[in-house]
């Protein structure tokens, strides 16, 4: 089942919304003291693409450093990223069939927000903080 959602996922959103973290990932690149930032967004943009049987927990270790980050990365980056997840989860939820879809993009939201001092693992993996 999650192999059809993310085909599906892939077709009519997770390309865009991936492009779009590429995008922020690129520009971080060229301003070489954002590379962690660009960091962040690629691993997003990997997510974005594939989000079925995966999820996002908080990485152990993650302290004052990464809270600063995703403030800074609110301002300049995370709020546009943001906003395409809201705008294509409305538009998904217009549809009987776009609606899971739509309510996965919703659970995006907070990590397109603040992605630093996060870390992608697996749905069917414990984490044991």
């Amino acid at each position: 089942m999650r192999v059809v959602l993310n085909v599906i996922w892939l077709v009519f959103c997770g390309l865009w919304l991936a492009l779009g973290y590429l995008l922020a990932a690129v520009v971080c690149f060229i301003l070489i003291i954002t590379i962690p930032f660009g960091i962040a967004s690629l691993r997003m943009a990997n997510f974005a693409l594939w989000p079925f049987g995966r999820r996002l927990v908080d990485r152990p270790g993650a302290g004052d450093a990464s809270l600063i980050g995703n403030v800074l990365w609110i301002l300049f980056a995370g709020w546009w990223l943001a906003l395409g997840h809201l705008t294509t989860g409305i538009a998904l939820c217009l549809t009987i069939i776009g609606i899971p879809l739509g309510l996965a993009n919703f659970k995006l939201i907070p990590v397109s927000l603040m992605p630093l001092g996060k870390e992608i693992v697996d749905s069917d993996s414990r984490v044991f903080i």
